[in-house]
């Protein structure tokens, strides 16, 4: 298979990341709640974890928050911000993983920045928006759709500059463009751990610039008299038994990357959705870059975007076809009807795989 699809999910993994996982199972009991051996094991695959987050986001570890995924940390970090009827500043690219919370607060959203691959679009979007008053801003930092690098570090010190806090997803950019947490002086910055970061599903991080709301409540392992959940992190926001496993798989692959180098990573991915984007359109189909995009590219066949993506599975290559859980971004770039068929590549880009996708999207005609 010729797998494409590294947007959803890292497939395969860096056999390291396996070997972790498996280990753990062997080696570790529960966090936190005794001082054998099993036990401290565990302890110990959670603060590599947190080490390595540290060593790769500049984050302290006892602020790195192990997740489920990337939309709890979200989530949790939209709840400790925002509270029904708040105004919020968002980018035009969001996924549902902001939009859903927000709505359910009902947040009122102000939507800046509706033009594909333009900074100055966006930049002036959200100055306008945080000058006029908002209590928040979330904003992505790589549309999952399109690819798009939104110019966060600028969007960061607009936010300092009017005083309003801000969460970025880096659901799309962690493990492949570098992310400086101290530098971008961000509320939140939350991602998951089996994208980019190549570990196992069921984990992610939230790197937290405050204090979280709790999602959820429960035992530590620590202040239990405390009918509160502990004021520090990261027990307040860890209520439960962690995923041990995918910690230490999750370790692995920070691990990886910090080896080989986010820039690598970047640079390959980049290059390869570079080639693929331009040979796609030399095609003859509607293919979506511009100069700030990741390893993602979208474009549109001259059929169903998901009969393409069905043809090009029965073909041996996975690709991602639909609204990809981001409404938002498709009502922006003009999408909304259609859909696109996403083009996501991963750690191990290659020529290879670039060619092999052409050679059978040119098929699709």
């Amino acid at each position: 298979m010729t797998y494409l699809d590294h947007g959803a999910t890292s497939f395969p993994k860096p056999p390291q990341v396996h070997r972790a996982v498996a280990q753990a199972m062997r080696q570790c009991a529960n966090p936190g709640r005794g001082g054998y051996p099993a036990a401290m094991a565990a302890a110990e695959a959670l603060f590599r974890c947190r080490e390595g987050a540290q060593r790769l986001f500049r984050c302290p570890a006892e602020q790195v928050v192990l997740t489920e995924n990337c939309t709890q940390g979200l989530n949790m970090a939209i709840r400790t911000l925002v509270h029904p009827g708040d105004p919020v500043v968002i980018s035009g690219f969001e996924h549902n993983a902001v939009t859903r919370p927000l709505y359910a607060l009902g947040a009122k959203c102000h939507v800046a920045g509706r033009r594909l691959f333009d900074h100055g679009d966006t930049l002036q979007a959200f100055e306008t928006a945080l000058k006029a008053g908002v209590r928040a801003a979330v904003f992505t930092h790589v549309s999952n759709v399109f690819g798009y690098v939104l110019p966060v570090s600028e969007l960061a010190a607009l936010c300092r500059q009017y005083g309003v806090p801000f969460i970025m997803d880096a659901a799309q950019s962690a493990g492949s463009v570098p992310i400086d947490f101290e530098a971008l002086g961000a509320d939140f910055i939350a991602m998951p751990g089996h994208k980019g970061l190549l570990g196992p599903q069921g984990t992610g991080l939230l790197l937290c610039g405050r204090l979280p709301r709790p999602l959820c409540y429960g035992g530590t392992g620590t202040d239990s008299l405390n009918r509160e959940m502990p004021d520090y992190l990261p027990e307040r926001a860890e209520p439960g038994t962690r995923n041990v496993p995918g910690a230490a798989g999750l370790a692995a692959g920070l691990e990886y990357l910090y080896r080989v180098g986010v820039q690598t990573v970047g640079k390959r991915e980049r290059t390869q959705a570079k080639l693929c984007g331009e040979g796609l359109k030399k095609l003859g189909f509607r293919v979506f870059s511009g100069e700030h995009q990741s390893g993602v590219v979208s474009f549109l066949p001259d059929m169903d975007c998901q009969e393409a993506a069905e043809r090009l599975a029965g073909r041996g290559i996975a690709v991602r076809a639909g609204l990809h859980c981001a409404p938002l971004a498709h009502e922006t770039a003009g999408t909304l009807e259609t859909g696109t068929v996403r083009v996501s590549f991963g750690y191990n880009a290659s020529d290879a795989q670039t060619q092999t996708l052409l050679r059978a999207a040119s098929q699709l005609r």
